[in-house]
């Protein structure tokens, strides 16, 4: 990663902690009733898209327009505003959307700012949870939970005989390749929802996290909040996670190494 000034952390965080107050403030002031959704897919497949995700998307840019206007922004709903500069903002407006869909309360709003293509500091909302996740530096993140502020940091006494795995393979893996990495499947015990999933492993309450397809606003913001607390990211070829895709969150390389080994079957 291309060295970014330390002391620009506090300016970026303390933007993203007033922002996760305000998404949520908007989300029960303005989007809290019926919304429209349509499927991104036509018919080829389920994606769902809903007038609050595209609402969301517009009030997170204009804050970072006011705010940083040289920036350069990348949403999931508005496409790319390139500029010159070396940051970026990561836009999921809405992760985990079909839970949005059902009323299920652990969808969340994901932000990243990424330097030269990296991301420093991610932001993980949750309006009706009313909680976020944020990191203040690369070895400081934290959990705002009702307005109670507590430290992150990974379960350290986790091994691979005693862990908590959730995964979700989100209709990726055929039956068959699934066949191939039974001990992942009888490990898979405890559920997962999105980005809640990542959050939860850098709080402690789990200890691996896998998930198929996960695009770059799905996992940048995730990034350097699981690296603050201690955790380890890969893709499940041990790539960088900032490529996306297939991502394995571990609470240490020990657990990290083990479920490598076992996805080799399925990620050649």
């Amino acid at each position: 990663m291309n060295k970014f000034n330390a002391k620009k952390y506090t300016l970026y965080a303390n933007f993203l902690n007033k922002l996760a107050n305000e998404l949520t403030k908007f989300y029960y002031s303005k989007l809290n009733k019926t919304f429209k959704v349509s499927n991104k897919l036509k018919g080829k497949g389920y994606d769902p898209v809903t007038t609050s995700d595209r609402a969301f998307e517009k009030f997170i840019r204009s804050k970072i327009q006011k705010k940083f206007p040289l920036h350069q922004v990348i949403g999931e709903e508005f496409g790319h505003k390139k500029s010159k500069s070396d940051f970026t903002w990561v836009i999921d407006p809405i992760d985990g959307t079909r839970s949005f869909v059902i009323g299920n309360p652990t969808w969340s709003n994901l932000i990243s700012l990424n330097y030269k293509g990296y991301p420093i500091l991610g932001l993980a909302n949750f309006p009706v949870l009313k909680k976020y996740y944020l990191n203040y530096s690369d070895k400081n993140a934290y959990v705002v939970d009702n307005g109670k502020r507590q430290k992150l940091s990974v379960n350290k006494k986790a091994t691979v005989s005693n862990l908590k795995l959730s995964a979700a393979f989100h209709g990726a893996l055929s039956l068959n390749q699934q066949k191939k990495i039974p001990k992942i499947l009888k490990l898979m015990q405890f559920p997962c929802s999105d980005a809640l999933s990542y959050s939860h492993l850098a709080e402690g309450r789990l200890d691996a996290v896998m998930q198929c397809s996960n695009k770059i606003w799905d996992i940048h913001p995730l990034i350097p909040i699981i690296k603050a607390a201690g955790g380890i990211v890969s893709t499940w070829t041990n790539k960088d996670a900032v490529n996306a895709g297939n991502i394995l969150v571990s609470s240490n390389q020990s657990i990290h190494n083990k479920f490598l080994k076992l996805l080799k079957p399925i990620s050649k």
